[in-house]
């Protein structure tokens, strides 16, 4: 995307939103699930506008907005292991403050939702053959595809924090920290098979590798482009994101009453837990966007009731 010309009023609203971040039925009810939206709200399905907080913001003190960062492919490597991963949709609502810290507030149903991956070679990759009698017997068990599939899902366990606006125009800076936990599923796993947990949970920094293209649209509270339209949108597309800081606790909660015997079989051939530095995040092609109520002091005292009014008017 080309690089735009602004007008004297588009470049005080750059001024305020270029630094976006790269990288988440009846009111309070529909951002609980994934809503269809109109024209240029159409990325911000999940947008928490609902929240207290951001229904708080008074567009002066605190300014509410939405944002919202997907990528359609990538991979995680955690330990020995290398998953290719797929659609990853990140949205959190942010209050920007007037001292220049950030709020984070995150969607009910979590800040991130990933597609589900399949692990490389399967449950015989991940933990056979093995020297203890009881995996070995899981692994003689594994007798068909069915058997040996294990997908991979990525799943939030907190309220993302450290978001840094800067940083998502930027390249080498952390953009924001994201809490996960990476589910395992397998029929010979169990239901409660996870890498991290909501308290020890691998915590994602991801960057901007290269400079992401810029582009900034106006829009009416309902989505449709206009010029004069009291929201902003800024639209950083193009940069592929990596981070390779995290650490990777062992699995835990694998297997139906082996007493931990296939959770130390997965850590011992997957190599976990793995320390900062020996694991890593790719995010192919990053695509963010953030809108917001055009300049500062839009519809104050009431920006985050106005823009939660214009998110509902958005819904399809």
């Amino acid at each position: 995307m080309s690089h735009l010309r602004f007008s004297a009023r588009s470049a005080t609203v750059a001024t305020a939103l270029t630094t976006a971040v790269g990288a988440f039925a009846s009111m309070g009810t529909a951002t609980a699930a994934t809503a269809q939206l109109n024209g240029e709200w159409a990325p911000f399905t999940r947008c928490p506008v609902d929240a207290p907080a951001m229904v708080a913001a008074d567009g002066l003190e605190r300014t509410p907005q939405c944002v919202a960062s997907s990528s359609a492919s990538g991979s995680i490597k955690l330990g020995n292991t290398t998953v290719t991963t797929g659609r990853t949709d990140l949205q959190i609502g942010v209050i920007q403050n007037s001292d220049g810290s950030s709020t984070v507030v995150a969607p009910s149903g979590g800040a991130l939702i990933a597609d589900s991956a399949t692990v490389p070679g399967g449950l015989i990759g991940l933990m056979c053959p093995s020297n203890v009698p009881a995996v070995t017997a899981i692994c003689n068990q594994i007798t068909n595809a069915s058997l040996n599939k294990i997908t991979a899902t990525v799943e939030s366990v907190g309220t993302p924090s450290n978001f840094d606006q800067s940083a998502g125009a930027l390249t080498d800076l952390p953009i924001v920290s994201i809490p996960v936990r990476i589910h395992l599923e397998n029929p010979l796993l169990g239901s409660k098979c996870y890498i991290g947990s909501a308290s020890k949970p691998v915590v994602l920094r991801p960057s901007n590798v290269n400079y992401p293209d810029f582009g900034l649209t106006f829009f009416d509270g309902g989505g449709n482009l206009n010029d004069e339209g009291t929201m902003s949108r800024v639209n950083l597309t193009g940069a592929t994101q990596k981070d390779s800081t995290f650490a990777v606790p062992g699995a835990s909660g694998c297997g139906l009453g082996l007493f931990g015997l296939i959770d130390a079989a997965v850590n011992l051939k997957t190599g976990l837990p793995s320390a900062a530095g020996n694991n890593s995040l790719t995010l192919n092609s990053a695509s963010t966007s953030l809108a917001g109520l055009g300049a500062p002091g839009t519809a104050a005292p009431d920006a985050g009731k106005e823009l939660s009014k214009n998110w509902h008017s958005a819904v399809k």
